[in-house]
């Protein structure tokens, strides 16, 4: 999820609230996923998954990837008009594509063809819902869709390819369910899985009984999670909760070095910044140290305050470019395995 810059710093969460309960709105129109306007990236057209850091170096590689990534993007909508977005309004599918997509999503466009869906995304507020069925009825209907793009992917474009699962804060939400509905009690779709990236949000180390944290940098059918937040922090409800390092793609709590972070990419898009920070799992968090860059920003959400040590937002930049080398690496250990 991303700070809406818009609300005043007085304002309080409950302002996102919609006015009426979920069951007394009519949700917009639901996706059909064989139309490419319901796909904020797909493999085959020019999106905001192809780019890459201004000046990195770096390339899109989809074009000759092995693997698929399906991916689910974050929260992006904060409106209190509804419970749900409408994929109708372009300019919320605009700032979809040119924050999250470009933010997150391409880091893996150097390990599978991106797939990223769009879908009625549950306001912000429902995530804050915690005296009524509202926000979880959205969040049921937001996954309704992700699921139903996740249906089609496999029937239309997958062909059995190995796939990595990825995303973040509500997308990983919901791609922690599309694991327990796909691949949990299916063997076969089970060893094509590459590893799933659910970052951002609450994940069990035993969220799954046949699907495990991974181990290593190298380990393949299993997952990865982490929340970034300033060292020397607790959050409670987090403490029983699986975090991974990604400097090490351990679950140990040994410290990592900022020399291991091969490079963090900013909320601009525009640079890599070598050994932005280092990082440590501490009881069901990632603690890094603040970067003295800026481009990284915390979670500064009005009416909050217990969030403002997060680095949510900056989940994925703080460690772009050791997403992307892993995903890679990961990919080519589940075609040795294969072999």
């Amino acid at each position: 999820m991303l700070v809406f810059v818009g609300l005043s710093l007085a304002s309080c969460i409950t302002l996102l609230k919609p006015r009426r309960d979920f069951t007394a709105y009519t949700p917009a129109s639901g996706p059909n996923y064989a139309l490419d306007s319901c796909w904020a990236a797909l493999p085959t057209r020019r999106d905001s998954a192809d780019a890459v850091p201004y000046n990195s170096g770096l390339r899109d590689e989809q074009a000759t990837a092995a693997a698929d990534v399906f991916f689910v993007h974050p929260t992006t909508f904060y409106r209190s008009a509804a419970w749900n977005a409408d994929l109708a309004v372009s300019k919320l599918n605009r700032f979809t594509d040119r924050s999250t997509i470009r933010h997150q999503a391409t880091a893996f466009n150097a390990a599978g063809r991106i797939y990223a869906p769009r879908y009625r995304q549950a306001t912000l507020y429902s995530f804050f819902d915690e005296q009524t069925p509202n926000g979880q009825a959205a969040l049921d209907l937001a996954y309704f869709d992700v699921k139903a793009a996740f249906q089609y992917y496999l029937a239309h474009h997958n062909q059995g390819r190995p796939i990595i699962i990825a995303g973040h804060s509500q997308g990983t939400a919901h791609a922690t369910r599309l694991l327990h509905d796909f691949f949990e009690n299916d063997s076969k779709l089970r060893r094509q899985l590459v590893a799933a990236y659910l970052i951002g949000y609450k994940v069990k180390p035993d969220e799954y009984q046949t699907i495990r944290p991974c181990a290593d940098s190298l380990a393949t059918g299993c997952f990865v999670s982490y929340n970034a937040v300033a060292t020397g922090n607790d959050f409670t409800p987090f403490q029983t909760f699986a975090s991974t390092n990604p400097l090490t793609w351990s679950l140990d709590t040994l410290f990592a070095p900022a020399t291991l972070n091969r490079g963090g990419v900013s909320q601009d898009f525009k640079r890599i910044d070598p050994q932005v920070t280092d990082a440590k799992v501490h009881r069901g968090l990632l603690w890094v140290t603040p970067p003295k860059l800026g481009g990284y920003p915390r979670f500064l959400l009005p009416g909050r305050p217990e969030l403002r040590h997060s680095f949510h937002i900056a989940d994925y930049g703080l460690f772009y470019m050791n997403i992307r080398q892993n995903a890679k690496a990961r990919v080519r250990a589940w075609q040795s395995n294969i072999k």
